[in-house]
């Protein structure tokens, strides 16, 4: 089992089971349809974002381990 951290407008803490950050994003979506239904994010927002597992910047492709912490911190605009 792994903890996500989303930060921004979600601010969530989730357990998941998964064994790389590229199957972690469908199962977060899901999970955050299930908890706020009214909540549009995709899997496309989720590849868009910075993701660190247990503080080291990563990919899609980085396996995961059971007791990691992986933090998704979404893409930001300024101006």
């Amino acid at each position: 089992m792994v903890t996500v951290k989303l930060f921004g407008a979600l601010r969530l803490e989730l357990h998941l089971e998964a064994g790389s950050v590229r199957e972690l994003i469908p199962l977060v979506c899901r999970e955050i349809r299930r908890q706020r239904p009214d909540c549009t994010v995709s899997e496309k927002d989720f590849r868009a974002c910075l993701v660190a597992v247990n503080g080291v910047r990563a990919s899609v492709r980085t396996r995961l381990l059971d007791g990691d912490v992986v933090y998704f911190f979404p893409a930001v605009a300024g101006g």
